[in-house]
Order: C-alpha cells, then sequence, then structure tokens
C-alpha cells in the first residue's frame, strides 16, 4: 500500500511539472492569463525579446520598407491577442519595437538573453529563427546587412550552423522559384478585384489577403517549415500583384 501511495505521489508530481512545462511553451491566452502587463515585463519576456530581434532583422539594410510594416502590425496583433490588455501590450510591442529597429550596439545582447531563455527549446529556437529568416525574405532578397544581423543572431542563440543554411536555403530557392504575374489581368485576380475598382478598394482587399496569408507566429506553434514557406510565398504573390497593379495606374 505504501509503494502504491509512493508511485502515486510520484506521478502526480511529474504530472503537476508536465501542466508547469506546458503552460510555458505553448503561446495562449491560458497560458498568459495570470501576466501582468507593462512595458518591463514585456521586454523581459520570450515574445517582448523576440520582437526586439524582429525590429532590428527589419532595419538591418536601413529601412522597413512597406511590406515588411504590414505583416510586423499584424505580429503586434497576433502576439498581443495572447496577453492580457491587448490594446495595452500592442502599444507596447510598437514602443519596443521602434527603440531596437535603431539600435545595433544591442543586439547581440539581446539575442544572448533570448538564447538563455529557451536554451532547453529546440523548437522555439527554429520558430523564432525561422520567423527572422523569413520576414528577411519578404520583400524578395535579402541584403549583405541582413544576413549579417542573421548570422549574428543565431550564433548568439546557439541555433545549429547546419538547421540555419537548410532554412536560410529552402527560403532562397523558394523566392527563386517565385515568378513574376505576368500580366495585369493576373494580379487583379490574385487580389479579386477588378479593374473597374479604386486603389481604395484594392488596397483594402490586399491588406485583407495579406493578413489572411501572413506567417502567424501563434499559430505556427507545432508546425513545420512548410507552413513558413507557403506563407511566405503567398504573401509575396499578394504582394507582386499589389506592386504591379500600383505601377500601372501611375
Amino acid at each position: 500500500m505504501g509503494n502504491l501511495l509512493l508511485l502515486a505521489a510520484i506521478g502526480a508530481f511529474f504530472y503537476w511539472i508536465f501542466k508547469s512545462y506546458a503552460k510555458y511553451t505553448t503561446y495562449s491566452k491560458e497560458a498568459f492569463k495570470n501576466f501582468s502587463v507593462s512595458k518591463e515585463s514585456l521586454q523581459k519576456s520570450e515574445l517582448g525579446l523576440f520582437i526586439a530581434l524582429v525590429a532590428k532583422v527589419a532595419k538591418a539594410d536601413g529601412r522597413v520598407d512597406a511590406l515588411e510594416a504590414e505583416l510586423v502590425g499584424i505580429m503586434f496583433d497576433d502576439i498581443s491577442a495572447v496577453f492580457p490588455e491587448p490594446h495595452k501590450t500592442k502599444d507596447i510591442l510598437k514602443e519596443i519595437f521602434n527603440e531596437h529597429k535603431n539600435r545595433s550596439h544591442d543586439l547581440r545582447e539581446i539575442a544572448l538573453t533570448l538564447g538563455n531563455t529557451i536554451k532547453r527549446d529546440k523548437n522555439k529556437q527554429h520558430q523564432f529563427m525561422g520567423f527572422l529568416i523569413q520576414l528577411a525574405f519578404i520583400d524578395g532578397e535579402v541584403s549583405k546587412s541582413e544576413e549579417e544581423v542573421l548570422a549574428s543572431i543565431a550564433e548568439a542563440l546557439r541555433f545549429d550552423p547546419n538547421a540555419y543554411h537548410a532554412i536560410f536555403d529552402k527560403f532562397e530557392k523558394m523566392v527563386h522559384n517565385i515568378k513574376p504575374k505576368a500580366n495585369i489581368n493576373d494580379a487583379y485576380k490574385i487580389l479579386g478585384v477588378n479593374e473597374s475598382d479604386d486603389m481604395n478598394t484594392i488596397k483594402k482587399a490586399y491588406r485583407k489577403l495579406i493578413r489572411e496569408y501572413h506567417p502567424d507566429i501563434i499559430k505556427s506553434q507545432g508546425k513545420d517549415d512548410a507552413y513558413m514557406q507557403e506563407a511566405t510565398a503567398k504573401t509575396q504573390e499578394i504582394n507582386q500583384a499589389y506592386e504591379m497593379i500600383k505601377a500601372h495606374r501611375k
């Protein structure tokens, strides 16, 4: 009887550890229901540190282009939705992003802090690094400065170099295989609009599609690299169509 009670106690203890660990390895409202939202707490959180690195990658080539800005804005919505007080959280995330996009001296420090936080979670390392690579490729090419920033982050995160190059090469191959639309009619079809629609209508359709197909760091949990590649390819296709229509109407 004593042994049974001991086994039951041990089982309950390990179940409690599993539940506690699982709570912090999944980004959900349940996981963050007791999170006290403040700039200090968000800056120290995994997702806050990630946003700081997103800012540095986005600005690595000297500017945050329109599509990057659109995707980063949607990312703020995705991330803030799992925290209490989403509107307050979103405002703080924007503040963190804007502070870090113009600072490069603390890149390694931020990456090391995030790396230490997630060092036992290979899935999170892969998820974060994959999204940063995806962001660099979203405009169709990766500049030398972006590549240097990505490499510095990967090293600080102690991310497997082979895994890094595998992800990078997959995105590079995918981008090269995306063909620009041959004609303006295809561009209108992709956005689901008519040639007679005004630019405000077309812009709304574009933004709706970008929001629908963008790579979502929250929903990507547990999914493989194919999810990010498909989302990136679709996002680029939508953006190419929109840019073609804009150029055609000048």
